[in-house]
């Protein structure tokens, strides 16, 4: 079992160690090596991500990953888009769960508006959305394979009354679920996301396209107390990737006050992917004991440090798995 560590830049940094040591715990017979991407290497060598890097990633059996920060720069490109594209890590999961709700909003992951088919010009700038039948069909039968494991139900968030391209998304996902077996109801992505906020028991498994599951799902994190708890996978045929849903915020890198448990989560959901359910669950309920006994960081509105709740999640990893 080999599985590649990416730090990134930013925050990612100093949430990947204490979720990599549990990893490291609990798989003791896998290899770790690390993949370097992102800003500072592009600042370093001109290069974010090479085909190198590609190809590791690609040799691994997972990945966690951190964060990874995107200039405005015209001449920087995507690291999360070309290594999503080249792994062709269709489905992105996103968990949301808390008091009462169990959500998961599975996000189409290589389409819509972020296709990275742009034109960037001083006087206008477009970007191209992309939805295929193909595409949503894929992430539509994704999406109906969770919901069939649950509760049966689906919510397939679009904007078809205005984007004539989620016609296409609408209707294919509702075809998929009727051939699948799944009940499934369409909510406009605006209405979806206050309802979901103010009723989020009533809601299961969400599937919708690119941007819109990357805003409903930040918007989420005000069920759970922020981005910091919300981790994420990324999916394909033969390749999956782990990664907290916050970005590498650079306002609170190297304070060492970053929350871990988003990147924790994330490594759990790796544990979960390959098998390890029993390690999985032990890992959430770890972080929920942790959190329960007051150990938080600023954000949740504690004072204990990355390294502090980390720690502390692993010593009772360990008290499980000695």
């Amino acid at each position: 079992m080999r599985i590649a560590i990416v730090e990134g830049d930013g925050v990612g940094r100093e949430v990947i160690p204490p979720a990599r040591r549990i990893l490291e715990r609990l798989m003791p017979d896998a290899e770790f090596f690390d993949v370097e991407v992102g800003y500072g290497k592009w600042e370093r060598t001109g290069s974010a991500c090479t085909d190198e890097d590609i190809d590791s990633l690609k040799a691994s059996d997972a990945i966690l990953f951190g964060a990874v920060t995107t200039p405005p720069d015209p001449n920087y490109k995507s690291v999360l888009l070309r290594i999503r594209k080249e792994l062709d890590l269709y489905a992105n999961l996103r968990p949301v769960k808390g008091g009462g709700f169990d959500i998961m909003i599975v996000r189409e992951n290589t389409e819509g508006l972020y296709s990275g088919i742009e034109e960037i010009g001083a006087e206008r700038s477009t970007t191209l959305r992309v939805v295929t039948k193909a595409g949503s069909e894929r992430i539509a039968r994704y999406a109906c394979g969770l919901a069939k494991g649950r509760k049966n139900s689906l919510v397939v968030g679009n904007k078809a009354n205005v984007l004539k391209s989620d016609v296409l998304f609408r209707d294919t996902c509702l075809s998929v679920a009727k051939e699948e077996g799944v009940s499934a109801n369409t909510a406009f992505i605006d209405a979806l996301t206050l309802d979901v906020l103010m009723h989020p028991a009533n809601y299961d498994v969400i599937v919708t396209t690119n941007i819109f599951g990357d805003i409903l799902s930040d918007a989420c994190g005000y069920l759970t107390g922020g981005l910091g708890m919300l981790p994420s996978a990324n999916i394909g045929e033969r390749h999956a990737f782990f990664e907290p849903v916050h970005g590498s915020a650079p306002d609170i890198a190297g304070k060492g006050i970053a929350n871990p448990v988003a990147a924790i989560r994330s490594a759990a959901m790796l544990l979960a992917h390959l098998g390890r359910t029993k390690e999985a669950a032990a890992v959430d309920d770890a972080v929920d004991s942790v959190l329960a006994s007051g150990i938080k960081t600023p954000d949740l509105g504690g004072s204990f440090s990355t390294d502090d709740v980390g720690e502390a999640v692993l010593e009772r990893v360990k008290a499980v798995y000695n």
